[in-house]
């Protein structure tokens, strides 16, 4: 397939192709119809022989060209398949496009300082796994790392700490960035606003400018309620002190985060499901506090000494 594309490649060889497509032609009569020298034309149709894309036979004086019909079906087979893993329903490529025309209606909407302010978003889920289990998810650093981010990114850097005033931290990047030398994809922080265990959470998350400065800050409040099949998730996001520069953050909010969830449900749905609910509860209402950050050279993370640190995104919206 190499040598086919590289032959293909050059427009001169391109145009001999278009030619023979028509019906098998000679050297001589090829390089007038190109309007090109016969020794060069002579090489360019060596070379289009070589890749399979065309052959030749001689007759009496002349030698005679024709087109390959395999070699450029399995080729149109290939893009053709390409284009189809692209234009899958419901894949990356259609949430690229969706972002986008949400991109373009958000910087078209901030015209001004707080023009967002106000805005929110609902999520709700029905989640398999008791309040106690989905607690754990929803505080614990390592469980954390797991689903929050949206499906082409990772986390690099978080920080939880589950009390009124405990700091939030999230940081990632691309999740194929597997050594850590790409431009991080977005970074946010906060403070924990209320911890009621099993119940309910509620926090203030900001994600950061290229020059550190906030973009906009989100209230975001989880809600837990027990049901017969686990746990119904309510989320509330409000936003505030949005700046003319958060269109790109604003624009990811229901995208992103609403994929977050979905990894969330997925990660639930295969635990084992047991009856530790209250102890999940309060191992982690003791644990005040983790921190993982990437450990990949030349990544810059803000870890807190008071705490313990193992190993564990273009800016888009914090999800």
């Amino acid at each position: 397939m190499d040598a086919l594309l590289a032959a293909l490649a050059d427009p001169a060889r391109w145009r001999l192709v278009g030619l023979l497509a028509e019906r098998p032609r000679s050297v001589g009569v090829l390089a007038q119809l190109a309007e090109a020298r016969q020794p060069q034309t002579t090489k360019h149709l060596q070379t289009l022989e070589r890749a399979g894309v065309v052959t030749s036979q001689r007759t009496g004086r002349r030698r005679i060209y024709a087109l390959s019909p395999g070699p450029l079906r399995d080729l149109a087979a290939a893009l053709g398949t390409l284009a189809d893993i692209a234009e899958q329903a419901g894949g990356p490529r259609a949430t690229y496009d969706r972002y986008g025309i949400g991109l373009r209606a958000e910087r078209l909407a901030a015209d001004a300082t707080g023009w967002a302010d106000g805005r929110s978003f609902r999520f709700l889920r029905s989640l398999k796994g008791r309040p106690g289990l989905v607690w754990r998810h929803l505080t614990d650093a390592s469980l954390l790392a797991r689903w929050w981010t949206p499906d082409d990114l990772r986390v690099s850097e978080i920080v939880f700490e589950a009390r009124p005033g405990g700091r939030v931290v999230q940081e990632y990047r691309d999740a194929e960035d597997t050594d850590g030398s790409d431009l991080i994809a977005g970074r946010a922080e906060g403070l924990v606003d209320d911890v009621r265990p099993g119940e309910r959470l509620t926090y203030r998350l900001s994600p950061l400018l290229p020059d550190g400065s906030l973009a906009f800050t989100a209230h975001v409040a989880l809600d837990l309620r027990t049901t017969d099949a686990g746990t119904d998730l309510d989320v509330h996001w409000r936003i505030t002190d949005s700046t003319v520069d958060s269109a790109d953050f604003v624009a990811g909010i229901e995208i992103g985060f609403g994929q977050c969830l979905e990894r969330l449900a997925a990660i639930l749905a295969a635990e084992p499901q047991g009856n530790d609910d209250n102890d999940a509860v309060n191992d982690n209402h003791d644990n005040h506090g983790n921190d993982i950050g990437d450990s990949t050279p030349g990544t810059d993370s803000a870890t807190d000494t008071n705490t313990n640190s193992t190993t564990g995104t273009d800016t888009r919206s914090k999800r």
